[in-house]
């Protein structure tokens, strides 16, 4: 039964949609849980609540942290994952939740999450999340995703994903919420790997507009839109200093350009990852190929 779920209040709320994001493996560039976290307070997002992180998470893995309030006196933050909640008068209701992957009991803490579904009437689960890919930074961010029956309208032109293989909390989640038939969206942004490291706004920003338009609402993302310029002015140089980078990112661009020549549609992500993972492997064996003839 569930049990770790804390709310501090109850809010009469209508039918309002459940956002998630997660840190960690589902979080590529930290996109995911910034995309949530801006709207949380965009939106003036209301405290909500917690799952209480003692049967979910290691804090061998990840520690809880002392801080010191005004008067002084040292208080442990746990890592908990918190609930939000805002009514924007026309436009949505909107509960947001953010924080770290957990990484125990799984299926328990999705038990946690439908209860709050369930509790506070949710329309449908929205879940995000960013994976690292061969996308060329100066381009449009490539959204992926799936959904329940009837919950991603195809006006939206979500590509499509045929992923298979291991799984992070918002694939489990999801599929528990199929399975308690809760109508339930997962959207994906596609980061590049080769800038990994760095927080992705650029991805955040493509989440929050895709995200609005499921919602039928608008967001000021102005904010957003201002880092994303910094962080492609910042990347630019980042791969122009770098002989290497730039080369492939030129190699990417020819094979992104050939794949889309002539064609008024994008290939789809599958079609694209393939693609350019047979690029790369016939590259990597005519170089393997130049290093045995230079070594004979």
């Amino acid at each position: 039964m569930p049990g770790e779920l804390r709310l501090e209040v109850v809010p009469a709320l209508a039918a309002p949609s459940l956002l998630l994001a997660f840190e960690g493996w589902n979080d590529a560039g930290e996109s995911a849980s910034s995309a949530v976290r801006y709207l949380a307070e965009a939106l003036a997002g209301v405290p909500l609540g917690h799952i209480d992180p003692e049967t979910f998470h290691d804090f061998t893995v990840q520690r809880p942290e002392v801080r010191l309030d005004p008067g002084g006196v040292r208080r442990i933050d746990w890592p908990a994952y918190a609930f939000r909640y805002a009514v924007v008068p026309g436009r949505c209701e909107l509960v947001t939740g953010i924080g770290a992957e957990p990484h125990l009991r799984w299926r328990s803490f999705c038990d946690e999450v439908i209860e709050l579904a369930q509790r506070l009437h949710v329309r449908r689960v929205v879940l995000l999340g960013a994976f690292l890919a061969d996308v060329l930074y100066s381009r449009p961010v490539r959204i992926s995703g799936f959904g329940s029956d009837g919950a991603l309208p195809p006006e939206l032109a979500i590509q499509p994903t045929g992923y298979e293989g291991p799984t992070g909390i918002v694939g489990v989640l999801h599929d528990t919420c199929r399975r308690q038939g809760m109508p339930s969206v997962s959207l994906w942004a596609a980061v590049p790997h080769y800038v990994s490291l760095a927080p992705s706004p650029r991805a955040a920003l493509a989440l929050c507009e895709r995200l609005g338009s499921l919602l039928g609402a608008s967001f000021d993302t102005s904010e957003l839109r201002e880092l994303s310029e910094t962080y492609a002015e910042q990347v630019s140089q980042a791969v122009a200093s770098d002989a290497e980078t730039a080369a492939y990112v030129e190699e990417l661009e020819q094979r992104v350009d050939e794949l889309t020549d002539g064609d008024e549609q994008l290939p789809s992500g599958d079609a694209l990852a393939a693609e350019l993972t047979r690029f790369l492997r016939e590259r990597d064996q005519d170089r393997g190929d130049d290093d045995a003839a230079r070594g004979q």
